[in-house]
């Protein structure tokens, strides 16, 4: 059966263990697909894994590049179409080893999702260097959660790994499920319950918002130093991981161990974990567009020594959005280069006022707030976003109706573009008549006709806006505002001339996130009825908030 420690880091990424307990050898009647040989590698502690192995023509040994999943080696097309999938290696002279992780499809040993992939991966690594097709050199690749294994090889650091190739994998599990300290409803406890994991063990998971050694067990960001080889991380604007490229890429190309540091590559797409919705068409925004282009060339130089290029290209391409309606995409939506990431810019405020509008003039009143009513009872719902399972993109936010509790701020019609590249913030005073609430932030592009595409959300819970370590948690004093920043992840956008940018901020977006009962209980302890709390955002010379973008251009003064 699946333990709550299983279903809870299955839940982290939202990828369903397909069974728990697996095969230990392959039916009688089982064929590889065309092309490949059924091969076991064993363990450090006698499990056995089972792989397919697809060789090239002629006599080795060959580099290897090896993909470890939990989606069944045999699962995900027919025979053809997986040998199909392999040809692009073994035509380059690459044998390409596609593996079942632990306790999935032929696999032996017990599923739970991620827990083992670090050792597995590196014995995995080890054993392919070790076979007689092999001449030592081996690469990982793969995306979302064969991202995550192949990641995670990279910590173990092999000796006879020498690169990684990673599509749309997170840098940290707990901050990609909990943003800003409130968890992912849809996507993490929808999934959950649609595995049948009792009500008493979902709000275990609620319970784990905080940091702890359980989740740094696992994370990028606390073992990404022991990574000693070069990585091409690709992901997308929308994607559900976003932060985790951008933040592995950075770490790793400027404070990265030696073999690691100044040999990472970059580049994100605009597109999401599945197809966009809304009336928004980015070019490529349906594929993960470049997402395995450079994977050949990356495995060429790297593991075959061929000096093809791609190290003298600039370590970051990005796509720069812009304005793009169905059929009417602008071209300054565009594939742009940079020497890190982000790229340089200049950080510019955009200061609430409470008119509604936003302004690069810091505030002079004395005090100036809006309050408003968060009922628990009657969230703002959810339109797009970098979701999973459900709507994704940008969206229109004109589907939320006007309301009491969801306040639109936007700039006056812009008369030049402004475009950012980098992590975007908001800093925010907020205030709350209770123990604690959340306060949700969107980043929005408003186009001529009114249609207000969302480029970023993201939202805090009020008691970890000092930290997500257990002595950083701290309740509000009811009342009193407090400085809240909340962090809506990284985008490159163009805001064109004639559009308008706007921020819109509110205290709930579900299904997307849990809605706070506002009891100030702890998460998965709720006994409490939830309560309609009054909360308050300042905009005062005091408490500015802030919409803080990383702009490229021009140099708003």
């Amino acid at each position: 059966m699946m333990t709550l420690k299983s279903a809870l880091l299955a839940a982290t990424l939202c990828i369903a263990p397909m069974s728990a307990l697996a095969q230990t050898a392959p039916p009688a009647a089982y064929a590889p697909p065309p092309g490949a040989t059924e091969e076991f590698a064993t363990l450090r502690d006698g499990v056995k894994l089972a792989a397919n192995v697809f060789k090239p023509q002629g006599t080795g040994p060959w580099p290897v590049v090896l993909s470890r999943t939990p989606y069944l080696k045999d699962g995900r097309g027919s025979p053809d179409q997986l040998a199909a999938q392999a040809k692009k290696y073994t035509d380059s002279g690459y044998v390409f080893v596609l593996q079942d992780v632990r306790g999935k499809g032929h696999s032996q040993g017990f599923y739970q999702a991620y827990v083992t992939d670090i050792e597995d991966g590196y014995d995995s690594v080890e054993w392919a260097a070790e076979q007689p097709w092999s001449n030592g050199r081996v690469g990982v690749t793969g995306a979302s959660a064969l991202g995550v294994t192949a990641n995670s090889a990279a910590m173990a650091n092999p000796p006879h790994l020498k690169a990684a190739y990673v599509v749309v994998a997170p840098y940290d599990r707990l901050h990609s499920s909990f943003m800003g300290g409130v968890i992912k409803e849809k996507d993490t406890v929808g999934w959950l319950k649609g595995q049948s994991i009792s009500d008493a063990e979902i709000d275990q998971v609620r319970a784990r918002a905080a940091d702890d050694v359980f989740w740094n067990r696992f994370a990028m960001s606390t073992n990404r130093k022991y990574i000693t080889v070069p990585i091409y991380n690709v992901g997308g604007w929308y994607d559900i991981f976003n932060q985790g490229n951008t933040s592995n890429f950075t770490w790793l190309q400027n404070q990265g161990s030696k073999g690691a540091r100044g040999n990472q590559k970059l580049l994100m797409g605009p597109f999401g974990h599945g197809p966009l919705s809304g009336d928004l068409a980015y070019p490529g925004q349906d594929q993960l567009q470049g997402a395995f282009g450079n994977e050949l060339r990356w495995f060429d130089y790297w593991l075959k020594g061929i000096d093809n290029g791609v190290m003298d290209e600039p370590p970051v391409s990005y796509f720069m959005m812009a304005s793009a309606r169905k059929g009417q995409a602008s071209p300054t939506n565009r594939m742009m280069t940079s020497a890190n990431w982000p790229p340089a810019n200049r950080e510019v405020r955009y200061y609430l006022t409470p008119d509604r509008s936003l302004t690069t003039k810091a505030p002079t009143a004395t005090e100036a707030k809006v309050s408003y009513r968060f009922d628990p009872a009657n969230p703002v719902a959810t339109f797009g976003g970098a979701n999973l399972t459900f709507s994704r993109g940008p969206e229109d936010q004109r589907q939320v109706p006007a309301r009491q509790d969801y306040l639109r701020f936007q700039t006056p019609v812009l008369d030049k573009d402004v475009a950012i590249a980098g992590p975007v913030k908001v800093e925010l005073y907020g205030a709350t008549d209770g123990l604690d609430t959340d306060f949700m932030a969107k980043l929005v592009d408003v186009y001529p006709d009114g249609y207000e595409a969302l480029v970023l959300d993201a939202p805090i819970r009020a008691r970890y806006r000092h930290g997500r370590m257990p002595d950083d948690v701290k309740m509000m004093t009811p009342g009193a505002p407090a400085e809240l920043v909340i962090d809506l992840w990284s985008t490159a956008i163009t805001f064109e001339k004639g559009h308008r940018i706007a921020m819109h901020i509110t205290s709930s977006n579900a299904p997307r996130f849990e809605v706070n009962p506002n009891t100030g209980e702890a998460p998965g302890k709720q006994t409490q009825k939830p309560r309609v709390a009054v909360n308050s955002v300042y905009m005062d010379a005091s408490r500015p908030s802030a919409l803080v973008l990383p702009v490229i251009y021009p140099q708003t003064n």
